[in-house]
């Protein structure tokens, strides 16, 4: 059986930053003023008053402190309210394949190869800025490789589900070495003025390197040791506009692209999670004890912790299952991976790692990776 390794990683942050308090006064100054012009309405039950929100509400409720953002102006305008963009041409890269390409630049120098090396590129993402062509084959094209290249998209398990598909590529005999470039533009998405969503999603774009183990020549290896993916439907996490809307004779738009039950999600997907973690780890002959970190999927702090203390049976210590969620907010299925590109230096040969993500399906993908 082929050895596969992880032999780069690469991140790209984008240019601006959205504190917690910006969008905080932004919502607060936009309910008071929308609750004064629609008092009527309000008071005859027509319509719901806005509830206002504080910076302490977020972070006790995510974690979250800020996020970064490919184009600030006009989220905090109370006249706006969404980000301001200026449509690209046809012949112009859209935004999430301009962050792949930087993400993949500096993933390809982590790992020593050269675009040229490259024969298959996976493009995953939870949302896709463009059906057609494939985004995969925009960024193969700019960089130089050679090969094929196809979207993906499961949700916020897209990231792992990539580099599953990667991994089989390269034993099967279709791919030698894999891009796997995971951009996710998802500040678009919001409702900034929904006081319980507005501040959860920020931009980001990962990339990795997978390739046959023997023709790696970078100092810093993960060999993937076993994968494991479950999907189970549910409806408490989702996305309900689409390219037929304007179809429909009539449209109820409100403002978001993105919508979960809460409550429901972390009661019924967290177990479905450890239990895949537990199963995986068991696949492998693997104690959680034998396992150095676990990279899970960033979407909110009280999640993150539940499933670590879940699984190592003690409170967790920051290493154990670090967090990445104050700075950059959840990504979708990025966020796990910005977690293993960040806290992956302190591995030494033999140690082990868990990286996985869960999201909206339900889905579930785990990898387990050893220091080469």
């Amino acid at each position: 059986m082929t050895s596969v390794v992880i032999s780069g990683s690469g991140l790209f942050t984008p240019p601006h930053k959205v504190s917690n308090k910006e969008l905080v006064d932004a919502l607060n100054a936009y309910a008071e003023k929308y609750n004064t012009e629609h008092q009527a309405e309000i008071e005859a039950g027509t319509l719901e008053e806005k509830k206002s929100s504080s910076v302490e509400f977020i972070e006790k409720a995510s974690g979250i402190k800020s996020r970064y953002v490919m184009h600030k102006k006009g989220i905090t305008d109370i006249n706006v309210m969404h980000p301001t963009m200026t449509k690209n041409t046809p012949e112009e890269p859209p935004e999430m394949v301009l962050m792949a390409v930087e993400a993949a630049k500096q993933a390809l120098a982590n790992s020593g190869k050269q675009a040229s090396d490259i024969d298959m590129v996976i493009l995953g993402s939870s949302n896709m800025q463009r059906s057609y062509p494939s985004m995969a084959v925009e960024v193969q094209q700019i960089l130089g490789a050679s090969g094929f290249g196809f979207d993906m998209n499961v949700a916020c398990s897209t990231a792992t589900f990539a580099i599953i598909n990667a991994y089989n590529a390269i034993q099967s005999g279709n791919a030698n070495t894999v891009l796997v470039v995971n951009p996710e533009f998802t500040t678009p998405q919001l409702d900034y003025t929904n006081r319980d969503s507005h501040f959860i999603f920020g931009d980001v774009a990962m990339a990795l390197v997978i390739e046959k183990q023997e023709a790696a020549t970078s100092s810093n290896q993960f060999k993937i040791v076993n994968t494991s993916q479950v999907t189970q439907f549910s409806n408490n996490i989702r996305c309900s506009h689409s390219y037929v809307d304007h179809c429909y004779d009539e449209l109820s738009y409100d403002n978001s692209f993105f919508f979960q039950e809460g409550r429901k999600v972390f009661k019924e997907l967290l177990p479905l999670a450890t239990n895949t973690i537990t199963s995986h780890l068991a696949e492998n002959n693997w104690q959680v004890t034998d396992v150095k970190r676990m990279w899970l999927h960033q979407a909110n702090i009280n999640m993150n912790l539940f499933a670590a203390k879940k699984l190592l049976g003690r409170e967790p210590e920051f290493l154990d299952a670090p967090l990445i969620l104050d700075e950059y907010a959840n990504t979708a299925s990025a966020g796990s991976l910005v977690a293993f590109h960040k806290y992956q230096d302190d591995f030494k040969s033999g140690d082990k790692g868990i990286l996985c993500s869960f999201g909206a399906g339900y889905s579930v993908g785990c990898i387990s990776l050893e220091k080469v």
